[in-house]
């Protein structure tokens, strides 16, 4: 692969150490982009090592396999006046190689089993944001914060995708990758995401946090993150989910937290106003769960009455 092996290493000090590298070397920089990220959380710079300490136990094993094999096929061979054997089978040889793969298998296990475990719990949960997924938008409500709103692929990312449209992709930022509404949330927090949908399948992913979870009609999935680094992470719907499947961008912006508390006063009271403006069947119709056109028809039907 390119990469030399380091037996006495960790995986964390030899990623740090591939790093480093890769600053003085376009080959190992290349390495990096099509390996896993580490990314922003706890539990994605658990996996990203977990991967590692699997991958270098791998290409171990098959250093060892390929050796032996290119040393007997080079050593006993016929133009050596090798022998072949006359036993049919060793019952020694049957039990190293049962009992010493076993053994690997248990000892991979372990720190995998933990992580799994770890990836599924949910305790200790500061913030609760259900995602319901739609055909082609996600729907964000801050469970027990009056906030929700949909997201949607940016109008620049829209326009320059239509066919035709004379538009230079290179020249938009972040195209496809972009959102008019951000899911945000507070730095060094934890956050519980559920997840469902409206109509069909879809996938709530963010590589930097090294989750990705099918949002299901009709049933509630649930994963967790924790950012540490304050910034913006991108990441996209990973479900084939039909016609327009890659215009379905997920965008979230990690912000310290007194910023996450001045977003969500504001979103708090932008809500508030806009109930206070509106007809008593249109404040029972806000968008929740439900599609927007629906609420837009409440809305025009409420002014008509």
């Amino acid at each position: 692969m390119g990469v030399p092996l380091i037996m006495n290493k960790t995986p964390g000090s030899l990623a740090a150490g591939l790093a480093l590298a890769a600053a003085a070397n376009p080959a190992l920089a290349a390495w990096s982009d099509i390996n896993l990220r580490q990314g922003v959380t706890e539990l994605s710079r658990e996996i990203y090592d977990l991967h590692m300490l699997i991958l270098w136990v791998c290409v171990a094993i098959a250093v060892a396999v390929f050796s032996v094999m290119i040393y007997s096929i080079a050593t006993f061979r016929k133009s050596k006046g090798a022998v072949p054997a006359t036993f049919s089978h060793s019952t020694t040889a049957e039990i190293v190689w049962t009992v010493i793969p076993a053994f690997i298998l248990v000892a991979m296990a372990i720190p995998a089993a933990s992580t799994l475990v770890k990836i599924d719990d949910t305790r200790g949960s500061e913030l609760t944001i259900k995602v319901t997924g739609y055909q082609w938008k996600w729907h964000y409500e801050y469970v027990d914060k009056d906030v929700s709103f949909f997201s949607t692929l940016a109008r620049k990312s829209d326009e320059a995708r239509q066919l035709d449209s004379g538009v230079d992709v290179n020249a938009v930022p972040n195209y496809l990758l972009e959102v008019d509404n951000p899911l945000v949330v507070p730095v060094g927090t934890k956050v519980r995401v559920l997840l469902t949908a409206a109509d069909v399948i879809h996938a709530w992913w963010v590589p930097d946090f090294g989750m990705k979870r099918d949002a299901i009609p009709g049933f509630i999935n649930e994963l967790w993150f924790n950012a540490d680094q304050v910034g913006t992470y991108r990441g996209q719907c990973a479900e084939l989910c039909g016609r327009d499947h890659g215009f379905m961008p997920v965008v979230v912006e990690v912000r310290s937290k007194a910023d996450y508390e001045a977003w969500l006063v504001a979103q708090q009271a932008a809500r508030q106003a806009k109930r206070g403006n509106l007809p008593a069947v249109a404040a029972n119709a806000a968008p929740r769960n439900t599609d927007v056109d629906a609420v837009a028809a409440a809305v025009l039907a409420a002014r008509t009455e």
